[in-house]
């Protein structure tokens, strides 16, 4: 195995695009490439989120429930976590201020657009 890149079911893809655009995601790749999006790919550093439409499904895949939110976390490692914190605090919805956790990594919760949970951490030294 070499990578996993989550596709990320949403109901409003183009508030999903601007919301990630805020945490410094870039807009790769988006299909079609022109009308109206059903599916984007976007990356910050070597990390790569996908977004894809529930109606773009059709009757595929009748497991993933076809509603926003739910109990996956997206837990992402970063660098320089507490200037990062600072930037977009005010910008999202916090869940969890930064802590120190007993592990030792320093981390904050935020939920996105579509009420999913990300979770961002750095080990600090």
């Amino acid at each position: 195995m070499k990578s996993v890149s989550p596709n990320i079911f949403v109901t409003d893809i183009n508030r999903t695009i601007e919301f990630y655009k805020k945490l410094g995601f870039s807009l790769t790749t988006t299909v079609p490439e022109e009308g109206e999006t059903i599916f984007a790919m976007m990356t910050c550093g070597s990390v790569v989120f996908m977004f894809q439409t529930f109606r773009s499904l059709g009757d595929e895949l009748p497991t993933v429930l076809r509603q926003d939110g739910g109990s996956l976390l997206q837990y992402i490692q970063t660098n320089e976590i507490r200037k990062f914190y600072d930037q977009i605090k005010d910008k999202v919805k916090v869940i969890k201020g930064l802590e120190k956790t007993f592990y030792g990594a320093t981390e904050f919760s935020i939920e996105d657009n579509n009420d999913y949970l990300l979770t961002f951490t750095e080990d600090e030294k």
